[in-house]
């Protein structure tokens, strides 16, 4: 057994964490804290486009404020620009929480200025 804990951390720590598909799947937890944790880890793997972005793009609807906040920081990373976001972020400028509004407006001017000038965001 003591060799066993050791070998478990050691593979935890080269990467050995759970998969793209997991996290996505993990953004549907009762428990937003789960949902948050999923948004973080998939920020991570903005290189999966495909099946990272349109998870990020679905918990901009999410009841819980700090993973709307979350998922709309993480969608600035993706290069080439999130533009298939922009009607999720342009949503968020109206939300009810100030933090998820003013991130919601940095992530949309990175992702399509020319949206965000149209909605009033500097």
């Amino acid at each position: 057994m003591k060799r066993v804990v050791p070998l478990c951390l050691l593979l935890c720590a080269a990467g050995c964490g759970p998969s793209t598909a997991s996290l996505v799947e993990q953004m549907k937890a009762e428990d937003p804290r789960a949902r948050l944790h999923a948004v973080h880890a998939l920020y991570e793997r903005a290189a999966q486009r495909d099946v990272v972005l349109p998870a990020l793009v679905a918990a901009l609807q999410d009841p819980n404020p700090y993973v709307r906040r979350d998922a709309a920081k993480a969608l600035e990373k993706f290069d080439p620009p999130a533009r298939e976001a922009v009607p999720g972020l342009l949503a968020l400028l109206k939300d009810r929480e100030p933090s998820v509004r003013k991130t919601a407006g940095e992530a949309l001017h990175k992702i399509d200025p020319d949206a965000a000038a149209g909605a009033g965001v500097r």
